[in-house]
């Protein structure tokens, strides 16, 4: 199975999304992207992952561009900017999905506060992440 998840950015739902496939189903291809790449993976999103033993320390945000003649059974869009701005892949791709998240980068408050939103977001991701392994392993989506 090869996946292609894209967000904005690729600083933080796109990251946390691959981590957890990778961890979740380690014979698949997974992939993160941006339609417009950060300078690097959010601090936070880094911080929060470790606390699930998923180290993205070493990720660095990538353009889609870098995927466009690729084949991918799913291109999933984690947020609605990708999704309007997402490349179409006529052809190469088997099936695309758009389940979104809040962008945790987006939050304000008390330190304490935005980690507590970056937590609520990743595990979010995480139980959408288990769900959709589980279920492509049985066939039920694909």
């Amino acid at each position: 199975m090869n996946v292609l998840i894209l967000c904005t950015g690729n600083s933080c739902r796109s990251q946390m999304a691959e981590g957890f496939l990778q961890r979740a189903s380690p014979d698949w291809v997974v992939r993160s992207a941006g339609t417009e790449p950060s300078p690097e993976v959010h601090p936070i999103a880094i911080q929060v992952m470790a606390d699930n033993k998923i180290d993205l320390s070493g990720h660095r945000p990538e353009s889609v561009d870098l995927y466009l003649g690729q084949e991918w059974d799913l291109v999933w869009t984690v947020c609605g900017g990708a999704r309007e701005s997402c490349p179409r892949f006529s052809g190469k791709v088997k099936q695309q999905i758009h389940i979104g998240f809040d962008d945790p980068a987006g939050f304000s408050g008390t330190e304490a506060e935005v980690r507590g939103r970056f937590r609520q977001v990743r595990d979010e991701i995480e139980a959408v992440c288990l769900r959709m392994a589980r279920q492509y392993k049985s066939g039920a989506m694909s």
